[in-house]
């Protein structure tokens, strides 16, 4: 059984939607898939409606490294899609520094980048000219991506050498670390990191964490999507438990885990342990239940 809680807001910020103090305020959001309009029209009615964000609300504040953390499916990434303007929300509403992404995505949109799990490239060619090329779609000058490009990938812990070789010789680690350099090139006010770590080696994950906690202290806003507990109380000043696309828990990781902890010590209550009393389940069992409710959307389509 799921368990809310409610949690002061940072100081200085409100549950006002339209409070524009605010970097980021999610407020009441909800998407769902395969239930209604063209999307219904054209499965013929097959496909099982589902709510991947549901009644979703949240307030970050400027220079605030803020986690979601829930399994896979959870709604984790079609939050960050419809905050970057990718996807519309069916209901409620997202103000990025008192922006509407719906109403005015093109002012929206030169605040904020974002970083996927499974970033793409241009293989054949190397770091470098991947990054020259997306400089130059986001309207920078050759001189100016080629300076900001090394500055970030010396930073990631990537030399000079390796960003030189093509992507396709490079390791898993040190793509994601070319995606990071990208993201940053345009100076965002919001990162928005979906699952940056996933997959990588002990270092490159340090290298990232590292690089992310730098950023955030240069007073980069950071929305970060994680099931690494640890990661996620490692950068972030608060927390919010997403289970089966809905917010059941939010606060700094000390008042979660104090909320917890009962007549326990405070130390020996872990995240996985937070993320259980307020689920009802841990975050493997929360994955497998989702695996099989996607192979069951899956055969009724």
């Amino acid at each position: 059984m799921s368990t809310s809680m409610t949690v002061r807001q940072p100081a200085g910020l409100n549950n006002d939607p339209y409070d524009a103090s605010a970097a980021l305020v999610v407020d009441h959001v909800v998407k769902e898939f395969g239930a209604t309009g063209l999307d219904r029209w054209l499965r013929r009615g097959r496909r099982t409606p589902y709510r991947a964000v549901d009644d979703v609300s949240f307030v970050v504040a400027p220079g605030e490294i803020y986690g979601v953390i829930g399994a896979n499916g959870s709604g984790k990434s079609t939050l960050i899609r419809i905050i970057s303007t990718l996807l519309l929300p069916d209901s409620g509403s997202v103000r990025v520094f008192g922006r509407d992404p719906v109403a005015d995505p093109l002012s929206v949109r030169p605040l904020i980048n974002r970083v996927s799990a499974d970033p793409s490239f241009f293989r054949p060619m190397s770091p470098m000219e991947n990054l020259l090329f997306f400089g130059r779609a986001y309207g920078l000058t050759g001189d100016e991506t080629r300076r900001r490009s090394l500055e970030l990938l010396l930073e990631l812990g990537m030399d000079e050498r390796r960003a030189n070789e093509p992507m396709l010789r490079l390791s898993r680690g040190q793509q994601q670390k070319v995606a990071v350099a990208r993201a940053f090139l345009t100076r965002p006010r919001l990162m928005l990191l979906d699952e940056p770590t996933t997959g990588l080696d002990p270092r490159s994950k340090r290298d990232v964490q590292r690089f992310v906690a730098d950023v955030r202290a240069q007073g980069v806003t950071i929305l970060l999507t994680t099931h690494d507990m640890e990661e996620a109380e490692l950068l972030c000043e608060r927390i919010a438990f997403l289970a089966g696309g809905r917010l059941v828990a939010e606060g700094t990781p000390l008042h979660l885990r104090e909320t917890v902890a009962g007549e326990r010590a405070v130390d020996d209550v872990d995240m996985e342990a937070v993320f259980m009393h307020f689920t009802g389940r841990s975050l493997e069992d929360d994955e497998e239940e989702e695996r099989t409710e996607a192979q069951q959307r899956k055969d009724a389509q």
